[in-house]
C-alpha cells in the first residue's frame, strides 16, 4: 500500500514537472506584430438586377427602415475583387432615435483580414458623405475602434442607388504607438 502511494506521488510529480518544462521551453509561434492604426479603403457595390426581375430588390427601403445586403470590394468597379460583405438595418433618426438596430456590419474574407466590424449608424442624415463610429470588431479587427466615412461615388438618374466608398480609420487597444520597422 505504501509503495503504491509513493509511485502515485512520483507519477504526479513527474507529470507536473513535464507540464512546467513544456511551457517553459516550447517555442513561441511567430506572430506578425499588429500595428496600432489601420487605414482601409473599400467600396460597397449595388446589386445589378436583371430587367426581368426589376420589380424585385435586394434592399427594402421605406420611410420606416432600410435593410441591405451588399458586396464589399477593393475597387469602385463592380468587377473588383470581393473582399467581404456589408449588411445593415437602419431606422432613420427621426423615426426611432435611439435604435440599437442601427448598425452596419462589414465582414471580411481575405488572406490578409478575416473578421468583422460593427459600425454605429445612429446619426444617418441621408447626406452624400457620412462619418460614422466603428464600435468594435472580431477576428483580425478584434476590439477595433475608429471612424468609418461613407461617401457616394456617383449619382445615377435611373433610380438605382450609387456605389459607396468606405474609408476606415481603425485603432486597436493595448498597442504601442511605435511602428515596428
Amino acid at each position: 500500500m505504501m509503495l503504491a502511494r509513493i509511485i502515485f506521488c512520483a507519477a504526479v510529480l513527474l507529470a507536473t514537472l513535464a507540464v512546467i518544462l513544456l511551457a517553459l521551453v516550447s517555442p513561441v509561434p511567430e506572430r506578425k506584430p499588429l500595428q496600432p492604426w489601420l487605414d482601409l479603403s473599400l467600396y460597397i457595390q449595388q446589386p445589378h438586377i436583371a430587367s426581368s426581375n426589376a420589380h424585385q430588390s435586394v434592399a427594402q427601403s421605406d420611410p420606416g427602415a432600410f435593410i441591405f445586403h451588399r458586396k464589399l470590394t477593393e475597387g469602385p468597379e463592380n468587377t473588383s475583387r470581393v473582399v467581404g460583405k456589408a449588411q445593415g438595418f437602419i431606422i432613420p433618426m427621426e423615426d426611432f432615435a435611439q435604435s440599437a438596430f442601427n448598425i452596419i456590419y462589414l465582414t471580411f474574407h481575405t488572406p490578409e483580414y478575416s473578421g468583422s466590424l460593427s459600425v454605429q449608424a445612429k446619426h444617418v442624415s441621408r447626406k452624400d458623405t457620412e462619418e460614422l463610429t466603428v464600435m468594435g470588431g472580431t477576428g483580425s479587427f478584434a476590439f477595433a475602434r475608429g471612424l468609418a466615412v461613407f461617401a457616394q461615388t456617383d449619382q445615377q438618374s435611373s433610380g438605382v442607388e450609387s456605389t459607396y466608398h468606405v474609408k476606415l480609420q481603425l485603432r486597436f487597444p493595448n498597442q504601442s504607438r511605435t511602428t515596428v520597422g
